[in-house]
């Protein structure tokens, strides 16, 4: 990681990696649904069920399995990963784009859950986020899957906030917003989430396929017109927003967040001060628009550790996500600094926007050693190729599928 930087950037390096190991560490979907479960249901008298959904799904449903063993009857997992259980219906559902499997996700789960609401049963739902191209199906017929790959694609592009883009997902999907729990309204439904969103918004956890929609959330038809988007979605999704199908009851059953961003960025922010880094927390660094964010994180007097997820518009068709893009603008704007600095961007799940890597690390030598490769920053910038420029200066963070998925983490070190 990082050719020709001295020994100071090295330590620097070391420790911004240190510490996201560690931030990782904390939020294992495993562990925490085992520690939780185990024993709760020793003596339960009904079948037992679950939906396991997103890209902690196979964590968490090893972690049922852990606790429950023998007594989980059956259950439908959707995820970036395949869990081999004689129990389990696995499947690797789309992602950022639903597709078929996605659909023949839904309709097990809907199978799945009928059967559990004719038996009474007890039904177990694991949401995590990434779930919400994974498992799909339209809320009317003439919705088709190239329509619901059409609207994700440009919800996804046009530059609007988690909350935004799930508030127009549940208008025209008849799994989101609750259509999974309402399919089960005689079992006895909970679900344990891990949290992609905001505190008090586990609604936008795979687009709360479980939860109703908070009262305070977007208006569907307003997020599209704010955007632009009248004129862009497929014909049937905007037919579908406009007349949207509203639910008829609250939804029963009760929820818990095991794992979220907080619990990263404290997790992380722990290791810095052990470590000796004198560090600061920046709760309100999380949503801005990304330069905003980027300037905002580097203003911080000391090291800092920030969590969220930035606004970051796609604008050319180059490889990378909002955490390689973090990366390159902080190294631009690195440059001329003289006191040795270190910004560490990535994702908890591992894979960055349409890129493999989880993200990229930066200091002030970047941009420089860059141009001895004969790389242009502002150019890889302007076409939304941050993945490539960071992978020729041997600077990625490539850790595979984490098999969690709490949003993403930066850390900012200086030397002390």
């Amino acid at each position: 990681m990082g050719n020709h930087v001295n020994p100071v950037q090295l330590r620097l390096r070391q420790h911004a990696r240190s510490i996201y190991d560690h931030a990782l560490s904390s939020v294992d979907p495993r562990k925490a649904v085992k520690q939780l479960l185990t024993h709760t249901f020793d003596k339960s008298p009904h079948p037992i069920y679950s939906i396991a959904i997103g890209k902690a799904a196979t964590s968490m449903a090893l972690g049922l399995d852990d606790a429950l063993g023998e007594k989980l009857t059956a259950g439908v997992l959707v995820s970036s990963t395949p869990h081999d259980s004689k129990r389990w219906q696995s499947f690797i559902g789309g992602h950022p784009l639903p597709d078929e499997t996605s659909l023949a996700s839904a309709r097990a789960a809907f199978a799945l859950l009928d059967r559990a609401n004719e038996e009474q049963a007890t039904v177990l739902f694991l949401i995590s986020g990434g779930g919400s191209a994974m498992i799909e199906w339209p809320v009317i017929n003439d919705i088709s899957l190239r329509d619901l790959r059409a609207a994700n694609q440009d919800l996804l592009s046009c530059g609007a906030s988690i909350a935004e883009v799930n508030a127009v997902r549940r208008a025209f999907s008849a799994v989101k917003g609750g259509g999974l729990a309402r399919r089960s309204r005689r079992a006895q439904m909970f679900t344990l989430i891990v949290s992609d969103t905001n505190p008090g918004d586990e609604a936008s956890v795979a687009s709360g396929p479980t939860l109703d929609a908070p009262p305070d959330a977007p208006k569907a038809m307003e997020v599209v017109e704010h955007y632009g988007l009248n004129t862009v979605l497929p014909e049937s999704i905007v037919r579908a927003i406009r007349n949207p199908k509203h639910a008829d009851n609250p939804l029963s059953g009760s929820h818990v967040v095991l794992l979220d961003n907080a619990t990263a960025t404290h997790a992380a922010h722990q290791k810095a001060l052990e470590l000796g880094f004198t560090c600061s927390l920046l709760d309100h660094v999380n949503e801005q628009p990304i330069q905003e964010g980027c300037d905002l994180l580097l203003a911080s007097p000391s090291c800092a550790i920030s969590g969220g997820e930035f606004s970051c518009p796609v604008r050319g068709d180059g490889r990378g996500g909002r955490n390689l893009e973090t990366a390159l603008r902080c190294a631009i704007s690195l440059q001329n600094q003289t006191t040795p600095t270190v910004l560490l961007s990535a994702g908890t799940d591992g894979i960055d926007g349409n890129s493999p890597a989880a993200g990229a690390i930066a200091d002030e030598t970047t941009i420089q050693r860059a141009r001895n490769l004969n790389l242009d920053a502002e150019q890889f910038l302007a076409r939304s190729d941050s993945y490539t420029f960071f992978e020729q200066l041997d600077d990625l963070i490539i850790t595979g599928p984490t098999g969690t998925n709490v949003r993403d983490l930066r850390i900012l070190l200086r030397s002390v």
